[in-house]
């Protein structure tokens, strides 16, 4: 019998069956949604989180004291000095496009009846062209002049502006804080703003973030535990951060892992890792369901099989060959199975993508886990219907003829 012919057997028999075909469809419709929702949403999370990180740019690293060899307490002369950022920078000129001492201090202040709270992060001249998502809106930036003369100079955030001194720009204007116990009167030369994201969502800080040139936050020697650099972006941050750490090691007289790195791009792989690990996990737990759909389809064919085992017997004795018999079953679990991957994948992409935009994030959606989820579940029912289809198709036509 022609294929087509099977095929319009088997949805003949759906519609007949309607309710019963729908809770058979139902696991596999359970199924195939909990699995492309999930994936959709973990798809989602690496693409927001990589956003992110690229926002502070991804050849962006720190090096710094590694304290399992420093358990028992360093020396001052293990810590970064000047001196050693300034070897750095001429041993790579090509590799390190921006490195300074990474330093920074919180402070309270207040302006008129107003409080509030800062965070000052120490930085070197044009550090903003570097760290990709400050966009200044009044002013500038700190420059090589403000950090050549140690001057007491702020950078501050539109949020901050708007609080403090109820405009945004408030270039000009003077902020109160202390730096290493010493009140200090900072003039504003610049306010940024940066584009809202989910990690400042997720931090909840009551801190203003700010910019001051770094040796104000400098306390005694000069000397710092950990340097911030953007490295060339054309070459692989990972073999750039060993080349500088085993260079300060040499330096600095230090065994070898003295000195440790770590770069947005490692930090994003773990976090995707980890998310990835996630999303399969819960996947693999929902897809549970799509076996659990699988039995019932197996269940629910082998009473179609007892319930039309006279059409069987009459379809054998007209002809029909063993085959055809199996073919016709077969395909019907097969289209039970696929309906149910359809109407599975069209669920799981409406919840995920309004999750997603309940969260305000881009749903991403992956044709391949699509494709794959579709074929899978044709697979489950071409698996689970094989046992009732042979059942079918090894019936005696003449007991099948006699069957009440």
């Amino acid at each position: 019998m022609l294929i087509f012919e099977n095929i319009v057997l088997a949805l003949f028999a759906i519609k007949s069956n309607k309710m019963r075909s729908f809770l058979t469809m139902l696991g596999i419709i359970i199924g195939i949604s909990s699995v492309i929702a999930i994936t959709s949403i973990g798809d989602s999370a690496k693409g927001v989180v990589g956003k992110e990180f690229a926002a502070y740019g991804m050849n962006n690293m720190y090096v710094y004291i590694n304290w399992e060899f420093a358990q028992d307490g360093y020396e001052e002369a293990d810590l970064i000095m000047p001196e050693d950022i300034e070897a750095l920078k001429a041993r790579f000129p090509e590799d390190i496009l921006y490195v300074a001492p990474s330093i920074s201090a919180d402070s309270p202040t207040r302006v008129g009846r107003t409080d509030g709270k800062v965070s000052m992060y120490g930085v070197d001249a044009n550090y903003h062209m570097f760290k990709k998502n400050i966009d200044i809106l009044y002013g500038r930036m700190i420059n090589r002049s403000d950090v050549e003369g140690k001057k007491d100079r702020i950078v501050i955030e539109k949020k901050a502006a708007l609080n403090l001194f109820n405009k945004e720009n408030a270039v000009g204007e003077s902020l109160r804080v202390v730096i290493n116990n010493e009140l200090r009167d900072l003039t504003v030369v610049g306010v940024y703003e940066v584009p809202s994201s989910l990690f400042d969502s997720m931090m909840m800080s009551d801190s203003y973030s700010t910019y001051v040139p770094y040796p104000i936050l400098q306390y005694g020697d000069r000397a710092s535990w950990a340097i911030e650099l953007y490295a060339n972006e054309k070459k692989n941050p990972e073999l750039l951060g060993k080349e500088f750490t085993s260079y300060l090691c040499r330096i600095k007289g230090k065994e070898p892992g003295f000195y440790i790195h770590e770069s947005l791009e490692t930090a994003l792989t773990q976090v995707n890792q980890i998310l990835g690990t996630l999303s399969i996990a819960i996947g693999a737990i929902a897809a549970i369901s799509l076996v659990v759909g699988g039995i019932g389809i197996m269940n629910i064919m082998l009473v179609s099989v007892t319930e039309r085992t006279r059409e069987i017997g009459i379809r054998k004795s007209l002809g029909a060959s063993t085959r055809d018999i199996l073919m016709q079953f077969l395909i019907e679990s097969m289209i039970i199975s696929a309906i149910g991957g359809i109407v599975g994948t069209a669920l799981g992409i409406g919840l995920a993508s309004v999750g997603m935009s309940l969260a305000k994030i881009d749903v991403v959606i992956d044709p391949k886990v699509v494709v794959l989820a579709v074929a899978f579940s044709a697979m489950v029912g071409m698996f689970f219907g094989l046992y009732p289809a042979r059942k079918a198709a090894k019936l005696d036509p003449i007991e099948a003829l006699r069957y009440e």
